[in-house]
């Protein structure tokens, strides 16, 4: 019986993200691993492999396509209310026990996630996102690092149709992964999971790598937006969620902070689902490490105003939300705040840079 992992190696084409280290090895640059592929062997991500001396990538399939709100990825500094075109494949160079994606994320690693997936050409995409009015298009729901060369290749059809792109990303990247995305994406959502790198570990990866794709992202000019899913017993210590705050403050204090709630899944039942308190808390606190845009996601109507976009100069109340709904937007086209007119960061329209 054919594995999936046989089965995927035949949707595939050579990469671009890999140099030779001798006869016998290739080392990938897609992700912080930087894995060195002995031949015959694939990554740590299951998905790029080492065929006669040559990096092979996947290509030319989706396993999951579909049309969500920008609001969901999230990105709340994008076009409120846009449709945004979400496409995701198979695999992960992570391996998190509370992955709300694992059926995606882990197929190849555990026999219990079944996952079909469908051929796809980058055309196609690009026809049914202008087909339902998306404005964006986004690799999301696996890690969009390990098949990056088809997201370049897709995203290539979208900003000649007029369309703006986005990572939805752990952010295990390299220098070189986000000089090869970087003329095609517009748009990078980072999941910085915690501030301890014996978690990372845990979690199949390393701090550092994480927190330098970070700074690197915001300098190279991508919109950048952060999320955190507090998990109980976890992440939540109020010393943690200061560091990271204080991390991303450094970088620019006009980082989206997004700190969302835990609900048990995969592989982590144990801790509680997170309560709105704990949510609040972290928001106070981004906001005192002097983050001007901080907001609490996953539960709607219950974190009070976190979920809306406030001038930071004025408190103007500019971008109503509850849940994945805009309520209201009083942004002009430019983002400015019609009160002060103070400019809000971010990528409020079609012609933003």
């Amino acid at each position: 019986m054919t594995t999936l992992a046989e089965s995927l190696a035949h949707d595939v084409r050579q990469g671009d993200l890999w140099d030779r280290i001798d006869d016998r090895r290739i080392r990938c640059h897609a992700c912080g691993h930087c894995c060195p592929i002995s031949e015959g062997q694939a990554g740590v991500c299951k998905v790029r492999f080492n065929r006669d001396g040559k990096l092979y990538v996947p290509w030319g399939y989706v396993q999951t396509v579909q049309c969500d709100p920008i609001e969901k990825k999230p990105f709340f500094h994008v076009r409120p209310g846009a449709a945004a075109l979400s496409f995701g494949m198979l695999g992960c160079d992570l391996h998190c026990a509370y992955c709300q994606n694992w059926v995606t994320s882990q197929a190849i690693r555990n026999p219990r996630a079944v996952a079909s997936r469908q051929p796809a050409t980058p055309r196609q995409l690009v026809r049914m996102a202008l087909r339902d009015g998306a404005g964006v298009v986004v690799s999301t729901y696996n890690e969009p690092l390990i098949t990056a060369e088809w997201a370049v290749e897709i995203f290539r059809h979208a900003k000649a149709a007029g369309l703006m792109t986005g990572f939805v990303s752990n952010g295990n990247a390299t220098p070189q992964v986000l000089a090869y995305l970087r003329p095609w994406v517009d748009l990078y959502k980072v999941d910085l999971k915690c501030w301890d790198d014996r978690h990372y570990r845990q979690l199949g990866g390393r701090m550092q790598p994480i927190l330098d794709s970070l700074r690197r992202i915001h300098e190279m000019g991508f919109w950048l937006e952060v999320v955190t899913l507090i998990v109980p017993g976890f992440n939540d210590a109020d010393e943690e969620l200061q560091r990271i705050a204080g991390y991303l403050a450094g970088i620019s204090r006009d980082i989206p902070w997004h700190v969302s709630a835990f609900h048990p899944a995969y592989q982590m039942e144990g801790p509680p689902a997170t309560p709105a308190a704990t949510l609040i808390r972290a928001a106070h606190i981004g906001r005192q490490a002097g983050l001007r845009y901080v907001y609490a996601g996953n539960l709607p109507g219950q974190v009070g105003d976190l979920e809306n976009t406030r001038c930071p100069q004025c408190r103007r109340l500019l971008v109503e939300r509850r849940g994945y709904r805009i309520v209201s937007n009083q942004l002009d086209g430019a983002g400015n705040c019609p009160a002060c007119r103070a400019p809000i960061p971010g990528r409020w329209s079609d012609s933003a840079p």
